[in-house]
């Protein structure tokens, strides 16, 4: 009997599990290979040069600019998504109204639940496309704005200037995602017990007070999840970075690991190379997950 039953289980797995390795487990495999090698992307022949591409990326400086680029994003994308969409689904779930806790969000909640999710919806790439034309330096809405308010002397070229461009492409990636996010913080707001917030009210606790100490703690398994999502995105960054900045910004200030690995493979032709990129991307990412999944893991709180 025991038999059978894992017989019939195995019979609903066995699919899943080849199409699986064959069209994800495998192309990690040959993308591995082919570091290994001295591919040129254009012909059969691949010479086995062993673990040569990786000892050469040790000492690739634009490598480690490139990677510096990610690892300031990787900083401060995160971190002010997660905080401004808590800040929003807090208010529209949680925040109550006349100075109540925990009962439905601030007036006007539904309006602005639409409002904070629009930007989600907009393709990443058009999103680029008109961010590119709102730091434009001459007819950009920016420096338009700005110089209607007075202030001239903050008017600059955004996209052209080694010191903001990548901010500027920063606060692009936050608001497109800050939406997405907040439907994850709101929804995970929505799932917590009414009760326990009834307890903090009754022994004094204002709103900031029950954020801090029982929405916070109770949420946190999304914040983790969300980090993890958020790290990911920033840590490729390409789609967005190569319709504003395909050039990698001015004097290389923009330029992030998979453009790089781009311009490795079809701009000179290093797939061998290119594929080490990747593989060295591959790792930090699961490095990242790794190790914020493991502090997700002190502090648990069940409810």
């Amino acid at each position: 009997m025991r038999y059978g039953k894992y017989r019939f289980i195995a019979s609903f797995l066995v699919v899943p599990l080849v199409l699986y390795i064959v069209f994800v487990v495998s192309p990690y495999l040959q993308a591995f290979y082919i570091s290994m090698t001295d591919w040129r992307g254009f012909s059969a022949e691949q010479n086995f040069i062993g673990f040569a591409n990786y000892a050469e990326l040790l000492g690739d400086a634009r490598f480690w600019r490139a990677m510096g680029h990610n690892g300031l994003m990787l900083l401060v994308v995160p971190a002010v998504t997660i905080v401004i969409a808590l800040f929003l689904a807090t208010m529209t779930t949680v925040a109550g109204r006349r100075g109540s806790v925990a009962r439905g969000g601030v007036r006007g909640s539904r309006f602005y639940q639409v409002i904070f999710f629009f930007p989600h919806v907009v393709p990443l790439v058009i999103a680029g496309v008109l961010f590119a034309f709102f730091y434009n330096p001459e007819a950009g809405l920016l420096n338009g704005l700005l110089r209607i308010v007075g202030f001239d002397w903050l008017t600059r070229a955004w996209l052209g200037d080694t010191t903001f461009a990548l901010p500027a492409v920063m606060a692009v990636l936050i608001w497109g995602a800050v939406g997405f996010y907040y439907v994850v913080f709101s929804a995970a707001m929505k799932s917590l017990p009414t009760d326990v917030f009834e307890a903090a009210v009754l022994d004094g606790a204002g709103r900031f007070r029950t954020f801090r100490h029982v929405t916070l703690p109770m949420i946190t398994d999304s914040i983790q999840t969300s980090y993890i999502y958020l790290g990911i995105m920033v840590l490729d960054g390409f789609a967005l970075l190569q319709v504003m900045l395909p050039d990698g910004g001015p004097d290389g200030s923009t330029e992030v690991v998979a453009q790089y690995l781009y311009r490795t493979a079809f701009t000179d032709g290093r797939f061998g190379y290119a594929s080490a990129i990747g593989v060295a991307l591959c790792l930090v990412t699961l490095v990242l997950a790794v190790i914020v999944l493991r502090m997700g893991n002190k502090e648990r709180v069940e409810y």
